[in-house]
Formats: structure tokens, sequence, C-alpha cells
């Protein structure tokens, strides 16, 4: 069911790349109108709760249908699902181009707009990340995965402030039309580019595929509960979600708050993190990580920890230790991350990945209303730090306890979601 590495031609990186950059422009243009949509519905509401609304409504297609778009990606084409679902942004995007212009846009617009690109998403992310696997050599896997992660930490430094400075100069029906062009640009290399397609279990004849489309879903959640090592990583993955979402809702609560400090410091611990992204990203780009994508991972677990904690523990008078912390927690994101979902894409069934991708997406973004809701009136209760403090402490203690648990240790050597029955298989101790 593998797709190995000798099968990947020797032109790879040019083929890849060239439908990566295409992505890249892409993911800058949507980073463009999320930021303007945020800053047109705060200067024309000023409210609270039409933020927190828009938030929920990008937040839903991804919680809801995320498992029902990864069993598609891995049913469908997963080229055109990416042209597709970069089109449909786009579509959605020149609708609002038209509300602005004529001057008949309202908020439920936007929210049913934002609701609509949450939705390409969905499908465009896990379709992509499948994608990959089929295109990049295993042993390149961690690095283009701190590729992507520098590539999202430089999106987030340079799009505000970009989006900012376009808004000042264009009116918003100019600033979203710069999406359509970033949404062609990635269009374009995959309408030339070939994409390879995993080999379908029943091509190879290793199981009989009844029961069409819902059938699809329930194998993706038996996959992953069959899987020992790899349910763990979804629940870790959630858990550490729910812990640490709230530390960035907090962050202007704790600059104002306890240091004393205003826009211009919160503006620093932002940039901070986004640097310290970068250079996690690059960090593994040229690395690559240690042999076992898993212990490296699990060490980011424990560095996000350590950083958050400090975070938490700076007294008022030393908001460069504050800094330091976030910018460390930055730099650990990526080193987390990357081998995360390279571990995903070289040891997952590649008809599986789209369905798995998502349901790890899925179920780590469902944490994020339940967590904010949660970690709002703690904070009020017992301090803003608390939670920081809390939430770093349990997340370095999971990364620590991961390396007692042979099923984590093991993950990569125990693909027990490839067995035919789905029973657990023993398990087998890799040295490093």
């Amino acid at each position: 069911m593998q797709n190995p590495s000798q099968s990947i031609p020797h032109n790879w990186a040019a083929r890849f790349f060239t439908i990566w950059g295409g992505q890249a422009f892409s993911l800058f243009g949507s980073a463009l109108v999320q930021f303007a949509l945020v800053w047109y519905l705060t200067k024309q509401t000023g409210s609270a709760t039409v933020l927190a609304i828009a938030t929920l409504f990008a937040m839903l297609p991804q919680i809801v249908l995320g498992p029902f778009a990864g069993a598609l990606v891995d049913r469908w084409n997963r080229r055109v699902i990416m042209m597709v679902a970069d089109g449909a942004i786009a579509v959605a995007t020149i609708l609002l181009i038209y509300l602005f212009a004529t001057g008949q846009v309202q908020v439920w617009h936007i929210y049913l707009i934002m609701m609509v690109r949450s939705l390409g998403h969905a499908f465009h992310f896990p379709a992509m990340q499948a994608s990959t696997t089929l295109m990049v050599p295993e042993k390149h896997l961690t690095r283009i995965s701190g590729a992507n992660q520098t590539l999202n930490g430089a999106i987030n430094i340079i799009a505000p402030p970009t989006g900012a400075l376009l808004l000042e100069v264009l009116p918003m029906q100019g600033v979203l039309s710069i999406d359509i062009v970033t949404a062609l640009l990635a269009i374009l290399p995959l309408a030339f580019i070939s994409i390879p397609q995993p080999v379908k279990a029943e091509e190879t004849g290793e199981e009989q595929r009844q029961g069409g489309f819902m059938q699809d879903v329930r194998e993706g959640l038996h996959y992953v509960a069959s899987w020992p090592g790899l349910l763990a990583i979804l629940v870790m993955a959630t858990l550490i979600n729910f812990l640490l979402t709230p530390t960035g809702s907090l962050m202007p609560l704790l600059v104002t708050k306890h240091f004393g400090l205003g826009a211009l410091e919160f503006g620093l611990m932002d940039s901070a993190w986004g640097f310290g992204v970068i250079i996690g990203g690059l960090i593994l780009s040229a690395w690559g990580g240690f042999k076992r994508k898993v212990v490296t991972s699990m060490m980011g677990i424990i560095g996000i920890g350590l950083g958050t904690v400090v975070v938490g523990l700076a007294p008022a008078n030393m908001y460069l230790m504050a800094i330091i912390g976030i910018a460390f927690t930055g730099i650990m994101n990526p080193i987390t991350n990357g081998p995360l979902f390279a571990l995903i894409q070289s040891t997952v069934r590649p008809d599986m990945q789209g369905r798995v991708m998502s349901l790890i997406i899925s179920a780590a973004t469902a944490m994020s209303p339940l967590s904010l809701l949660v970690a709002g009136p703690v904070s009020d209760a017992i301090g803003i730090r608390t939670w920081f403090w809390f939430g770093g402490v349990v997340c370095l203690l999971m990364g620590i306890g991961a390396f007692f648990i042979p099923a984590i240790m093991n993950v990569e050597s125990n693909r027990n979601g490839d067995s035919k029955s789905g029973a657990v298989q023993p398990m087998v101790t890799v040295a490093d």
C-alpha cells in the first residue's frame, strides 16, 4: 500500500516546488483577506461578539465536515480537489467584491463567505498534505514540513502589516481582488503538473470496500482507533490545543494588565512568535530532525511547554523574559508539528492520509471554542498567568511522559492501521 521513494522521479523537486510556490501565493492571499475582513468587522461593529461569531463560522467546516472531507480526498482526484477548492474560494471572494463595490455588504454576508472559504481549506489542506507523500521522497518529508512551517510563520508576520498598508491605499474590493490573482497562481501549476494518486485497496485485492462514502469515513475512524500510537498522538494534539489556544487570546490582557504595557509591546510579542516559527522551520528544514520523527516531535512539545511556563512566570518588570519565552515557543512549534505531519505522511497508508489528516485537524480545531469558553472565566477568577503556568506544565509533562509510552515511541514501526483486520500488532522497539 505504500508508495516507495523509488517510484518518485528524480526531478521531483522542480515539480513539487512549482506547485508549492503557487500554494504559497494562495496562502498569502488568503491571509490578506482574513486580516482585511476581521479589521472591517472590527471597525464597523466594534463588537467582540461579532468577532467571536466570525471565528466560529471560520471554524465550523473544519470541525464538522473535516472527517467527511478527508474521506472524499482519499476517494477523489486530489489535484482536482485542490483546483476546485482554490477556485471555489476565489468565486466566493468575487461575490464579496461585488457586494463591497455595490455597497450591499452586510455582516452576515461576511460570515457566510468566511464559512465557504473555510470549507475550501477543509478540502485543500488534507489534499495537499496527502499529495506531498506521493511527490517527495520519504527522507525529505520532515524538511518539507519544516519549509511549510517557515512559510506559515513568514505569512503570519508579513500579511497583517501588508493588509493594513493596502487598506490605507485601496478600497476593500481592491484588497480582496489580490486573493483572486493568488488563487490563479495556485491553480495554474496544477493545470499542467500531474499528481500521483494512491494505490487503492480494491486495486491490490487487499480488502473489499463496500458501503461507499460512509464506509470510507468509518474506515478512517477505525484506522486511527486500531493504531494505539496514532490514537495517543491524536489525543495529545487535542489536549495541547485545548491548553494552549487560550494563551494567544489572553496575550493582550497579559501585556496590558500584568506588564502594564501597550499595543506596541503586544505587537512585539506577536512578532517574537512569528520570528520564532520562521527560525524553527529553518532549523528543521536544514537538520531534518532525529531518525525517529516522534522523538523530534515530543522534544518540541517539551519545548513548547517550557516556553509557555517561562511566559507565565515572567514578573511584571521582566517583559523581556516573556518575549524570550514566546520566541522559544515559536521555535518549538515547527519542531513539533513538522515531524508530526511527516510521520503521518511516511507511516499512514497513502489512500488513508486524507482521512487521518482531517481527523487530527478536526479534533484539534474542535477544542478551540471549548477551551476559550473555559479559559476566560478561569483566568478572570484566578488570574491570567495561571492558565499559562497550568497549560505549560501539563504540556511539558505530556511530552516527557510520552517517552515512557511504548505505543507512542514505536508508532513509526507499529503500523497497526495497515493490518487487514485492524488488530493490534506486537510492539517492536526501534533504536535511533
